[in-house]
């Protein structure tokens, strides 16, 4: 696999340019806003491409160094492209609620963890439980894998975070910043890069982009994940070797054929 590839025309068709209205905009974003049209702010892509390129490569030196990565994205149409993309790379997401303390407070994140472990095994084997019982079990499970369920198998904090909206996310980044954590970002024109080491600056809203960026990190990561395995030796896509014992009689025609040749 190599380095996911884009085009301009890419970011324009997936509306990444589109920054808010005028009126909702944060003057620090002024470096990386191109003009304006119809009221709203036009994001220059001129300085997203290498931005964008800059990230990725980031991104897939820290995973080819064994680094884990953490995606971000709770609002609604974040949700599911965000679960996706993390799950297709195997790194770990954030999207539903960012419960505080969620990386600076590791130790109380992983009893309730180890609850939703126990909670799943209850559930895989009910016997002895009474129906209301594992009603209230089964909603105590779907609240926890709503906040845990991307996170249940990190062990520990990670080595980066992809954040789509800073301004929804701003604990995670604020947890991050503490802990010295790099943050990738998409930062719109109303958001504040601060805290924010990699910006990439676009439309954090419409979905076509938000599928765009996830799709160009998963396949960065997925880039990593091989450079990691081909320094261990290993191949991604190696066959497992079996080893198949064959029944004596088997075994001994193969002799026969060749002493008769």
């Amino acid at each position: 696999m190599a380095m996911p590839q884009f085009t301009m025309r890419q970011l324009l068709e997936a509306g990444v340019h589109f920054g808010h209205h005028t009126r909702r905009w944060n003057p620090q974003m002024r470096p990386y806003i191109f003009g304006v049209r119809n009221g709203i702010h036009i994001l220059d892509l001129q300085q997203t491409v290498p931005m964008l390129n800059t990230s990725l490569k980031a991104l897939r030196d820290i995973v080819a160094n064994g680094g884990r990565v953490l995606f971000v994205g709770t609002k609604r149409q974040a949700q599911e492209k965000v679960a996706e993309s993390a799950k297709r790379c195997g790194q770990y997401y954030v999207n539903h609620r960012w419960l505080g303390g969620m990386m600076t407070n590791w130790k109380t994140i992983s009893v309730s963890i180890n609850r939703l472990r126990e909670v799943d095994q209850l559930l895989a084997n009910p016997q002895g439980l009474t129906k209301k019982e594992i009603l209230m079990i089964s909603r105590e499970k779907e609240k926890l894998e709503l906040s845990l369920g991307g996170i249940k198998e990190m062990g520990g904090q990670p080595d980066a975070l992809f954040i789509i909206d800073v301004n929804k996310e701003d604990i995670a980044v604020q947890e991050a910043n503490k802990l010295g954590i790099p943050v990738f970002a998409v930062l719109d024109s109303n958001s504040s890069p601060k805290g924010v080491d990699y910006p990439i600056p676009g439309n954090d809203d419409a979905l076509r982009a938000i599928e765009l960026y996830c799709d160009l990190v998963a396949d960065s990561i997925l880039d990593g994940i091989q450079a990691e395995l081909g320094r261990s030796g290993k191949d991604a896509g190696a066959a497992v070797d079996v080893k198949v014992n064959l029944p004596a009689e088997e075994a001994e025609e193969p002799k026969k054929a060749a002493n008769a040749g």
